[in-house]
């Protein structure tokens, strides 16, 4: 099973940017990931996510300012996060499921597709 290991999360101001990295064990084009985030007392949330084809998707919000990419060479997925707001404060999760071959192949956000998830890493956005 594939393991995730995420990094690049920290404090910001409001305005500022971050780019986050989800280090995988293995990249293959049968497996899919994307990126969440969870707030406290919120649901989990999908940001951004990745097809088979390399397609994307991204929730509507961050439609503009973030950008979700691959490096099949070094096995990390990133997120780049621009004029990041205090409302986006949340622990900032990558997970990994089948794609292709009886899977749906294009990006998806819903958390429940994904079964492989790493640790998370924090982002805390203050006015």
């Amino acid at each position: 099973q594939v393991q995730l290991v995420e990094s690049g999360g920290g404090s910001v101001q409001a305005g500022g940017s971050l780019r986050l990295s989800c280090a995988a064990s293995r990249f293959t084009p049968i497996y899919c990931m994307a990126w969440f985030r969870q707030a406290p007392g919120k649901e989990r949330e999908g940001v951004a996510a990745v097809g088979s084809s390399g397609s994307t998707t991204y929730t509507d919000s961050v439609k503009g300012r973030f950008t979700i990419s691959q490096d099949n060479a070094k096995n990390i997925l990133y997120l780049q996060m621009d004029s990041l707001t205090p409302e986006e404060t949340a622990m900032y999760y990558c997970a990994d499921r089948r794609c292709g071959s009886g899977y749906p192949a294009g990006p998806i956000l819903e958390p429940y597709k994904y079964n492989v998830w790493g640790q998370g890493t924090q982002v805390t956005v203050s006015s």
